[in-house]
C-alpha cells in the first residue's frame, strides 16, 4: 500500500478526533508516566494525550513516514518513532497504550490484544477505538465495485484488504480474565456530509486506500466514479440537501491489576 496522505486525512480532522476524545475521557489512569499513542497518524490524538497528561512522557508510533513528519511538525517536543504495530514491543512498560483507529489495520487480534495488555505496567490501561463499519454501505460498496471488472484483477481479493473484527463480546472475552476493570461500548456517529463526493473523499483517506492504490490513473478514476454513483444511491438526501454518514465505532478500555 502507498504511504498515507496526512493532508487528505486531516480534511475531516474534527470528526476523526471526536472518537479519540471520547476514548480518552474514559481512561481511568490519572497520572501515567509512560504513554504510547499506537498508530498516532498525524498527531491529532497525540495532542489530546499531551494536553491530558502534561507530566507524562508521550511517544507516538506509526508505520507511515508521511504521517510521522506531519505529527513532528505539529508537536515538535514529542517523540515520534517509525514502527510496525504488529511487531512493536515497548522498551519500558507503558502506563497507557492508546490506539485510536489503528488496530483495525492489523490482523491477529486474538494474539495482539492480550500481548499489548500484558506489556502494560501494573495498573496500566489499554484504550482502543476501532471503526466497525465493514457492513456499512461505504465499505460494502468498496468490496462490491472491487469484485467487478475491470478493477478486480489489479485489486485482487477485496475481502482480504481489511481485518475482520471480532464482535465486542469477543474482545471482552480476550481481556476480561486479565483485567481488573474493563469497559466496552459502541457508538454510531452521524456525520453530516455535503454530497456523495464528500463521503468518497472521507473514505479515500482511509478505508478506500487499499482498493485504489493498486490501480493506474485511468482505472482509479473509473473506480471512483462508479463508487461515487453507488454511494449517491445508498445515502439518502436529507431535507437540507445533505447526507448522513453513519459511522459505527467500537471502544475498549481495560486496566491491569495494580
Amino acid at each position: 500500500m502507498l504511504d498515507w496522505n496526512p493532508a487528505l486525512y486531516r480534511r475531516y480532522e474534527d470528526e476523526r478526533t471526536r472518537p479519540a476524545q471520547e476514548l480518552l475521557a474514559r481512561v481511568p489512569h490519572t497520572a501515567p508516566v509512560h504513554v504510547v499513542d499506537l498508530g498516532c497518524g498525524p498527531g491529532n490524538s497525540t495532542e489530546l494525550l499531551v494536553r491530558r497528561f502534561p507530566q507524562a512522557q508521550v511517544t507516538g508510533i506509526d508505520n507511515s513516514e508521511a504521517m510521522l513528519a506531519s505529527a513532528r511538525e505539529r508537536l515538535p517536543g514529542v517523540s515520534f518513532v517509525l514502527g510496525d504495530i504488529a511487531r512493536w514491543v515497548p522498551d519500558t512498560a507503558p502506563d497507557l497504550i492508546y490506539a485510536n483507529a489503528s488496530l483495525q489495520w492489523v490482523g491477529g487480534h486474538g494474539d495482539l490484544f492480550p500481548r499489548l495488555f500484558d506489556s502494560l505496567a501494573p495498573g496500566g490501561v489499554l484504550a482502543i477505538q476501532m471503526p466497525d463499519n465493514r457492513q456499512e454501505p461505504t465499505h460494502r460498496l468498496m468490496r462490491e465495485v472491487a469484485a467487478e471488472a475491470p478493477w478486480c484483477e489489479p485489486i485482487g481479493d477485496a475481502d482480504a484488504l481489511r481485518t475482520e473484527l471480532l464482535d465486542i463480546g469477543g474482545y471482552y472475552d480476550l481481556l476480561a480474565p486479565r483485567a481488573e476493570r474493563i469497559d466496552v461500548w459502541h457508538t454510531v456517529y452521524q456525520h453530516v456530509m455535503a454530497s456523495p463526493a464528500a463521503i468518497v473523499e472521507w473514505v479515500r483517506a482511509t478505508g478506500l486506500k487499499p482498493f485504489i492504490d493498486p490501480l493506474g490513473d485511468a482505472l482509479r478514476e473509473s473506480f471512483l466514479a462508479e463508487y461515487e454513483r453507488r454511494i449517491a444511491a445508498a445515502y439518502a438526501v436529507r431535507s437540507d440537501g445533505r447526507r448522513l454518514l453513519a459511522f459505527p465505532r467500537m471502544f475498549i478500555v481495560a486496566q491491569r491489576p495494580s
